[in-house]
């Protein structure tokens, strides 16, 4: 009989008695003033996308580790596990910043405002929390919950681009320079080697009842428009600096993404997998995938 196996949790990993996180924090350092204008398939439609993703981090990132920070003190969080998982997350984030704030200023040297796209993410995220809040506090939402469920619905959706980057030749294959293929190989493997830690620390804190649920739900609509809109504005904005904003210069990116088997189009079932009332971020095995790539980046004590 065939039956589903439901993901069991990380086990907590031992050295000499001492609890350990069940994923390392990686300190890179990668050099970035090499890097070609245009990286990605020697395309700018391609690079800019990209690029435009690559914008959205920095502070995207600063919002997940506040939001994680934020509630991690709370006595139903006391386990130590989950204080070293907690841990290696913030890590592994901050890293995340570092590298992307990194190629973002090389990026600026080619004369694409990219400073300006991180501020305005910033800002963004700012403004929404706080309308948020203010619409969501006489229904008993607390500005933790909200930071914390959007951190969710966020996080879902970069393990989700994590994992088709690590499943997908024809997207692995536009990296045309090394550099940028570590760069963001390596941020899928740890994106997706972290992709439960918010969630089960949101789940420990507020349940998997339907107030719990609304709020996630609601969330991930929230975070798919924030996202879509957003980076769809910041890569326009890049091909018009860059007086490529033409259907000659954008219709191969948008059939590379948005097309039937695009990039992004391959990823709508695992997104919308986060409305499931029982969904886990572990539905979703990668384990073999990230031993496979945690060996070819040398990776191997990850």
């Amino acid at each position: 009989m065939n039956a589903k196996v439901s993901p069991q949790p990380n086990i907590p990993a031992m050295q000499g008695g001492v609890v350990k996180a069940s994923f390392p924090v990686r300190r890179m350092d990668f050099e970035f003033q090499q890097v070609p204008r245009y990286w990605a398939d020697h395309d700018a439609g391609l690079t800019h996308f990209m690029t435009a993703l690559s914008a959205l981090f920095p502070d995207g990132e600063k919002f997940f580790v506040d939001s994680t920070r934020a509630v991690r003190n709370d006595p139903k969080l006391a386990d130590p596990y989950m204080q070293k998982e907690i841990s290696a997350f913030i890590g592994q984030e901050a890293m995340h910043s570092k590298e992307h704030l990194a190629f973002n200023a090389a990026a600026q040297a080619y004369g694409y405002d990219v400073r300006r796209l991180e501020n305005m993410t910033g800002a963004l995220i700012k403004n929404t929390t706080r309308v948020v809040g203010k619409l969501l506090k006489p229904f008993g939402f607390t500005p933790e919950m909200i930071g914390l469920t959007g951190t969710c619905a966020l996080e879902h959706f970069t393990a989700t681009i994590a994992a088709e980057l690590l499943r997908n030749p024809d997207v692995q294959a536009m990296f045309k320079d090394q550099t940028m293929y570590r760069l963001w190989m390596w941020h899928a493997v740890e994106e997706n080697e972290h992709k439960a830690v918010v969630f089960d620390v949101y789940a420990t804190l507020y349940g998997r009842g339907p107030k719990a649920y609304s709020m996630r739900a609601a969330a991930m609509v929230l975070a798919m428009i924030f996202i879509f809109i957003t980076q769809s504005y910041f890569t326009a904005r890049l091909m018009k600096q860059d007086k490529k904003l033409t259907w000659k210069d954008t219709r191969y990116m948008i059939k590379f993404m948005y097309g039937r088997k695009g990039f992004m189009t391959r990823q709508i079932p695992e997104l919308l997998a986060f409305f499931w009332p029982n969904f886990h971020p572990n539905d979703f095995d990668t384990d073999a995938l990230l031993a496979q790539w945690k060996q070819k980046l040398g990776f191997i004590a990850g």
